[in-house]
């Protein structure tokens, strides 16, 4: 597993550690800026997804099962704090259903248990944007990809930096066309509401108001699907938080840590 950054012992102080899965397409290297942000104060853990990054090679994703299973196998320590970005959030919840000793808590960011809109789930993506990002892969999959990276700033203030950077990590380990597919088969097919509600495993999400793929609004559905959950919505926040809110989500993480 990959360290963007690693703490600081200080004094020998025990510090967390996060394990960051991003999203749909990307690879470790876009947790960067919430590592530096975390700098001294927690271990930072970025490994990429089966078919991304420095597994690009990989032609395909797989399950979400063998993804978290995957991910289990290289937590050797005590239990961490899992943060799943997007897609990455469904991984997370996977992770800690099937290995709950080794997760101490969940956050969700811009992430949900179920993406795409159903009648009692309305706060969610058009079934039909996916439909149109899985049909447009076959034909120029690099290009499709900077139209759905380009969606998740839509907004957003310090846009045009913001996706440079994006665009920049994920080109520069691009993910095999494959494993792209599956990933947007996953987004489009699966759906752990009924895993969240059950859950033993803390979970906290933390939400963009700008987000145009997991709305602000689906705040209210987390409530009711699992009351007393804790719910952030960042101002200004669009699907990519982590690029453009590295400080505010790196004191939810030490809050909820209890780190001073």
């Amino acid at each position: 597993m990959k360290r963007p950054s690693v703490a600081a012992d200080a004094g020998n102080t025990p510090v967390p550690t996060f394990l960051c899965i991003h999203g749909w397409g990307l690879n470790g290297s876009v947790w960067q800026d919430l590592g530096e942000a975390l700098a001294g104060h927690a271990h930072v853990l970025a490994p990429d997804l089966p078919g991304h990054g420095s597994h690009g090679n990989e032609a395909v994703f797989g399950s979400l099962e063998q993804a978290a299973d995957r991910l289990a196998g290289g937590l050797l320590g005590g239990p961490v704090t899992v943060v799943g970005w997007s897609l990455g959030g469904l991984v997370a919840l996977t992770l800690a259903r099937r290995h709950p000793q080794k997760v101490k808590q969940v956050m969700l960011l811009a992430s949900t248990p179920r993406f795409v809109r159903a009648p009692d789930w309305p706060h969610a993506m058009d079934p039909d944007v996916l439909a149109a990002f899985a049909r447009d892969l076959g034909a120029d999959y690099q290009a499709t990809l900077g139209r759905f990276l380009a969606l998740q700033l839509l907004g957003t203030p310090g846009r045009a930096e913001a996706l440079r950077r994006l665009k920049a990590r994920c080109l520069a380990a691009p993910p095999s066309a494959g494993a792209l597919t599956e990933g947007l088969d996953i987004l489009r097919d699966t759906d752990l509401r009924e895993q969240l509600r059950v859950s033993d495993v803390p979970v906290r999400a933390v939400l963009g108001d700008l987000d145009r793929l997991v709305p602000a609004g689906v705040a209210g559905d987390l409530a009711a699907l699992r009351p007393g959950m804790p719910v952030d919505i960042l101002r200004g926040a669009g699907h990519a938080p982590l690029l453009t809110h590295g400080p505010q989500i790196a004191r939810l993480l030490l809050e909820e840590a209890h780190v001073g």
